[in-house]
């Protein structure tokens, strides 16, 4: 984790984001925030480890939002799915879903979440990851299909919505904070909160 000085009591919080998903799990926290899209290259560079771009593109984003509100406790977030070192990203569309879950079929695929919280007024500026171990499923193609035409997951890295029908397609989820793999790590997401002056309850 990296970390700075102890800011002093900020004066709002703005998500770095424009995930639903995203803004529903935060919304559990009942603090009112405002939503900022963070408008960042995701391309990974070469080379790059799937958990160093979900640390660099969270981080990135908290930036490029508090850039625009520096005043406010910025939230940034990413996600990626690692196959074997490999990043997988957002499908976008049904056949790049296909080819993702067949790959991911019988196999443990870790879902890197990263979350980084920004206040360029206090210099505060932490980044932490919630990594999730998921093993799916031997797949076929007919359950493949039915799956994504019921739930088009196309806006979720590696295809897979596990709040939703996605939960079929896997065997097991090894996590200790339970809503990463949703998109936002909110054990990570509170301690990150408290540290930059942000009362919670």
């Amino acid at each position: 984790m990296h970390s700075s000085s102890p800011p002093s009591s900020p004066s709002s919080l703005v998500l770095g984001s424009t995930s639903r998903y995203r803004q529903e799990l935060l919304q559990r926290l009942r603090i009112p925030f405002e939503v900022s899209a963070p408008d960042v290259d995701e391309t990974p560079r070469a080379g790059e480890a799937p958990r160093d771009l979900a640390l660099r593109l969270s981080l990135d984003k908290a930036r490029a939002v508090a850039e625009r509100f520096p005043q406010a406790v910025v939230i940034g977030s990413d996600q990626v799915a690692d196959l074997h070192g490999q990043p997988l990203g957002k499908p976008g569309n049904h056949v790049r879903a296909v080819a993702q879950l067949r790959q991911m079929r019988g196999q443990t695929v870790v879902f890197q979440t990263a979350v980084s919280v920004v206040c360029l007024e206090t210099g505060f500026e932490q980044t932490t990851l919630a990594p999730v171990r998921v093993q799916f499923r031997q797949l076929d193609d007919a359950e493949i299909e039915a799956y994504l035409l019921a739930e088009q997951p196309y806006d979720c890295a590696g295809s897979a919505k596990s709040e939703g029908l996605g939960i079929s397609l896997l065997d097991a989820i090894d996590s200790d904070d339970p809503t990463a793999l949703i998109g936002l790590p909110l054990i990570r997401t509170c301690q990150l909160l408290r540290a930059a002056g942000v009362r919670l309850l």
